[in-house]
């Protein structure tokens, strides 16, 4: 159906004609007697069109490639089909009278299991943060307390080589978890938790394999040296716990108290898991509003006070748990984890007093910031696509890039210290020099005694800690200038190069550290004419990083004032928030729009396109479409669900069950299986009676946890079967959203979104007509598929 546009009524006439020409053919209605009305060959026609339209969802998505459908899209490494999800509450007889035999006790019980789980939801959360951090400290302890103890006894080489044997082998056994398991796991994880929280539903991504690959596989990450952080996979694991806790429970492991069953829906579920999104963010960062304001700003499309504050319950029993886990650490039975493992950087003790100058200097910090961002953005889309290819081919692969990647790390790390100056040690006396412990700011490295390498203090620490010693306002001339350019360049680009290997890993953390090395640079070229602290100007550029790569603001402000503990910097943070994403927005998107975009995830964007409102949404309604009748044949369904991947079908009355044909709803496919293998059929074309649909419960049109379900080959259908009757009726959704063919596409856009619809009917105008013109679907919407139909729309100038 593509069609050269020149006018809006231009469009709309040549879809007219068409329409009126082919309208018999466009919706293919299966009658009763189970033959299609409309020309053979024009059915046949449609049906190769359909077929050639879905070869090209086997193609990979390479480097170049434009991913111009939704129905596939990358998981892992993988290409798996897509579906959405249905968040529309369905309003049919069987769910209506369930709801309607529902006790008062029964709502009670609905509404305190929702915040039961929320209670668990954070509990769990707030553990697993917890392990992640004691695990981390300790692998890295080790890792570096050995490698320092080699130096210290002049054993550089073998140095080298237990601290790069053992940083691949960690990464090894990481990449090999992501392989192997859950290659859903790798990467940040926040991508997929957006997606999943727009309406899409992709394979595995927040199953009980992830779960587990992505806590482990974080931890080996994270303490094999990579510039990656646990603060995305955190988001992902939050929200892998609320899902595993909203399945509302399983048959398969007896767990199907009655309570449960209310849970059995997608709708309650992504609040579940908006919830533990909130909640990653909270383990993570120590910051349960700033969690909030993340699940609102960056990770929710659909959101409600009710909401609110059910996260914000969640994210406080977050830090309740960490606060009690850190206490006990505290007392030493933790390893080498102390109270500074979780991210708190304390600058509160620094005076904050600022000019003109101070201000000025702020702005071109944030504005080099914003392109710095951008670029850093531009260069993680080219290398995520690179490596695309490489993971593609195989388990090996993936393992093998990771390694690489780890060995350069290594290199960087240990080797680039070797450049910088020994410096003399401070002669404060209250100051250990050198550092004594793991994480010091005064590493001898190479040094003689009384002397420190500024370089080494800074890559041969965890990351957590290289932060903590960038921030730090204690530390002033420590860290020379030239040491800090080189820190940057090198955490600058190992964070590009390795984002996109199949590892675990956030963007929160090479994104912070390399602000921060940055901010600290530009404090030291503008102190002729500013008074600020150091480890201010470094808070200031990690906050202008994160605003440049990520294109948050308000989220992203209170995680850093709840981290860093200082409110008096709140105005000077907005400033370099609000500049550097205004500056980044002109080159590109943000960062987790553009994987979004890479891995072919067809999400939804809370504005529709330009062009959008020139396009009725009949001009992109594509055929056939394949309508029940209220009372259908076995046979006839049968057919339709064994011949199309459809999972919604417009259900239309006839005569004498209705004065002329008109739309009763819509049915989905899942609710068509499940009635199907119930067997409720009868001979005669007739309403089902109350008795006959006594022996099916609401609970089996439950959405089945974990893509388990009622599958087609499960069906036990004979041959006598196929020639009688069932009812769709009880099961059919009666009040399905629906559209006139004359809206125009942007704003059917918006309230397929705003509502979280899966399908969307478009009716006709005019009553001679038939009832329903299509159905648009989550790919109708997308720029993609829309740009596909009408190539020169996007460029065509409209008066």
């Amino acid at each position: 159906m593509s069609v050269p546009v020149t006018s809006s009524n231009e469009v709309t006439e040549k879809m007219e004609k068409e329409e009126n020409a082919n309208h018999g053919d466009d919706v293919l209605d299966i009658e009763n007697d189970g033959s299609f009305d409309g020309n053979g060959e024009e059915i046949g026609r449609y049906w190769s069109q359909f077929s050639e339209r879905n070869m090209t969802y086997e193609e990979p998505l390479l480097v170049k490639r434009i991913n111009t459908t939704s129905q596939i899209a990358i998981v892992g490494s993988n290409l798996c089909p897509i579906e959405s999800l249905d968040y529309e509450i369905f309003d049919s007889e069987i769910f209506n009278q369930d709801w309607r035999s529902r006790k008062k006790v029964q709502i009670f019980q609905y509404v305190v299991l929702k915040w039961v789980f929320a209670l668990l939801i954070g509990l769990g959360t707030g553990l697993v943060g917890l392990f992640n951090n004691v695990a981390v400290e300790n692998i890295a302890g080790f890792k570096l307390l050995l490698t320092t103890s080699l130096m210290s006894k002049q054993r550089f080489f073998e140095a080298f080589l237990v601290y790069a044997g053992l940083n691949m082998g960690l990464a090894a056994a990481a990449a090999a978890l992501c392989a192997f398991i859950a290659p859903s796991a790798a990467g940040s994880g926040i991508p997929e938790v957006k997606a999943y929280l727009n309406g899409i539903d992709a394979h595995s991504i927040l199953a009980p394999s992830t779960l587990f690959v992505k806590i482990v596989g974080s931890i080996f990450g994270v303490s094999a040296g990579f510039v990656v952080g646990k603060e995305g996979p955190m988001v992902h694991t939050g929200a892998c716990i609320a899902s595993i806790l909203g399945q509302g429970g399983s048959r398969k492991y007896g767990l199907t108290w009655s309570w449960l069953r209310y849970f059995k829906n997608d709708r309650d579920r992504r609040d579940m898991i908006t919830c533990g999104a909130a909640a990653g963010v909270a383990a993570a960062f120590r910051s349960p509003v700033g969690g909030v304001l993340f699940a609102l700003e960056e990770a929710a499309s659909w959101w409600r006070s009710a909401l609110l504050w059910r996260s914000f319950f969640t994210t406080a029993v977050v830090a309740i748990v960490l606060r009690g886990g850190i206490q006990f650490c505290s007392t030493g039975k933790c390893g080498l984890f102390g109270e500074g493992g979780l991210i708190l950087y304390d600058v509160s003790s620094a005076k904050v007093t600022y000019n003109s100058g101070d201000i000025f200097a702020v702005i071109v910090l944030a504005t080099i910031a914003g392109i710095l961002g951008s670029i850093y953005n531009f260069l993680v889309d080219k290398v995520v696509r690179s490596y695309s290819i490489i993971n593609e081919k195989g388990p090996f692969f993936k393992i093998s890039l990771a390694i690489t990647v780890s060995l350069l790390t290594s290199c960087c790390y240990y080797f680039l210290p070797w450049i910088a100056n020994c410096l003399p040690c401070p002669t404060d006396g209250t100051i250990a020099c050198p550092s004594v412990d793991e994480s010091g700011e005064y590493k001898v490295f190479q040094c003689p005694p009384g002397y420190y390498n500024d370089l080494a203090s800074l890559f041969l620490n965890t990351n957590d800690d290289a932060i903590r010693n960038l921030f730090s306002p204690k530390i002033n001339k420590e860290f020379h200038i030239s040491s800090l350019f080189i820190f940057f360049a090198a955490v600058y680009f190992l964070g590009i190069i390795t984002y996109g290997i199949a590892v675990p890993s956030g963007l929160f953390i090479p994104v912070i550290l390399a602000g921060a090395a940055y901010g600290r640079v530009i404090g030291r070229l503008f102190e002729p004419i500013t008074k600020l602290d150091r480890g201010l100007f470094s808070l200031l550029g990690a906050a202008s990083f994160l605003g440049g790569t990520m294109r948050m603001t308000v989220s992203i402000c209170v995680i850093l004032l709840e981290l860093t503990n200082d409110l008096l910097l709140l105005p000077l943070v907005m400033l370099a928030l609000l500049i550097s994403k205004s500056v980044a927005d002109i080159f590109n998107k943000g960062v987790y729009d553009q994987i979004l975009k890479i891995k072919g995830l067809p999400y939804l964007e809370a504005h529709a396109e330009p062009y959008m409102r020139n396009i009725a949404t009949r001009d992109v309604v594509t055929g056939p479409l394949m309508s029940f009748s209220g009372i259908e044949m076995v046979g006839n369904i049968l057919h339709v669900l064994n011949t199309t991947g459809h999972n919604g079908f417009p259900v239309i009355d006839e005569p004498p069950f209705s004065d002329s044909r008109e739309l009763c709803g819509l049915v989905l496919r899942s609710y068509l299986l499940v009635l199907l293998k119930a067997k409720n059929f009868t001979r005669e074309r007739v309403f089902a009676d109350a008795g006959i649909l006594e022996n099916i419960s609401v609970l089996d049109f439950g959405k089945a946890g974990s893509g388990k379900g009622v599958k087609l080959e499960d069906l036990d259908i004979g041959d006598e079967d196929l020639d009688m009757y069932v009812d769709l009726h009880p099961i059919t959704n009666t009040s399905p959203y629906t559209v006139v063919e004359t809206m125009s596409l942007a704003k059917a856009a918006i309230i397929f979104r705003q509502q979280g619809l899966r399908h969307m009917c478009v009716v006709p105008k005019s009553q001679e007509r038939p009832p329903i013109v299509g159905i648009l679907t989550r790919h109708d919407f997308m720029p993609e598929h829309v740009l596909g139909l009408y190539p020169d729309i996007k460029h065509h100038k409209w008066h």
